[in-house]
């Protein structure tokens, strides 16, 4: 996709969120507290935290469909507290939300992921390009025919991810598109997103399944609407007391490890594969 591979432009390739807060309408508690935080293009990043803890609200700032209450987002360098910059910030930065049924308006998969690239007012040869692109890069050109109501969930959120594509983001924003699938189609989202920072995109994927965010080139933990851990997975994921305090399931592996260390093993602390613990155990 050329427009990726190009990047963001002279603005930058990061969306840089500084010092940001957001309330809601009528809401006496913010929802983000003072954020400061940097996402790279071409780059896996997970995003966490229990419910309510702001990811969603953060996801949204970040793609400018709600406009801080303080501080700023600058998505590839352009502010999203303008007004007449927010469409082109929607250009760049795509967003998968958690329900694909919300987002269906094509009567097949083709018309569907067509949408976007239509509503640009793009040529008919640069529509025709970009779907196609889209729906082998996401590996369902055998459903471009297909109506979208009769797809799987996780066949619906492929069609939703590949619209999103179509529009060649310098980003794509994932809020919680996995939460409803089964572990078989799960994998498979979360395993695109890897393969698309290949291709110089930037992922943001917020999901509350530990097992995807270890998988990252890096995770943010969100808490109480202010970060409350930033890092590597295996610096931010191998702490499960910690990761209880902060309301999230830990790895069943960084238990048992724990357990181990408990016990007086000398267990690595930043163990999060089995495979890899089995081989010290081994060795």
């Amino acid at each position: 996709m050329r427009e990726s591979a190009a990047g963001c432009g002279a603005g930058g390739s990061s969306i840089r969120v500084e010092g940001l807060r957001f309330s809601y309408p009528g809401s006496s508690t913010e929802a983000l507290r003072g954020v400061d935080l940097e996402f790279r293009q071409g780059a896996f990043h997970a995003l966490v935290g229990r419910n309510g803890s702001g990811k969603s609200t953060l996801a949204r700032c970040m793609n400018a469909l709600l406009p801080p209450s303080a501080g700023r987002v600058l998505s590839c360098g352009i502010d999203s507290a303008s007004a007449p910059d927010r469409r082109e910030i929607h250009k760049r930065v795509a967003m998968v939300f958690q329900d694909p049924d919300t987002q269906m308006v094509g009567s097949t998969v083709e018309e569907e992921v067509a949408f976007g690239p239509e509503n640009l007012g793009l040529e008919p040869a640069e529509i025709r390009r970009r779907v196609d692109g889209a729906l082998d890069r996401v590996g369902i050109v055998h459903l471009a025919g297909r109506q979208p109501a009769r797809l799987s969930q996780g066949q619906k959120q492929l069609v939703a991810i590949a619209g999103a594509l179509a529009m060649e983001p310098s980003f794509l924003i994932s809020d919680e598109s996995t939460s409803m699938l089964d572990y078989t189609s799960r994998r498979k989202v979360v395993e695109l997103f890897m393969e698309l920072t290949s291709a110089g995109i930037g992922i943001v994927h917020v999901t509350h399944f530990l097992e995807e965010a270890a998988l990252a080139d890096s995770v943010v933990i969100l808490d109480g609407g202010a970060v409350a851990g930033r890092g590597a997975p295996a610096e931010v994921l191998s702490d499960p007391v910690r990761l209880r305090e902060l309301g999230l399931d830990p790895l069943a592996v960084t238990l048992v490890a724990y357990e181990l260390r408990r016990a007086g093993h000398q267990v690595p602390g930043d163990v999060l594969d089995v495979k890899e613990l089995v081989s010290w155990l081994y060795a």
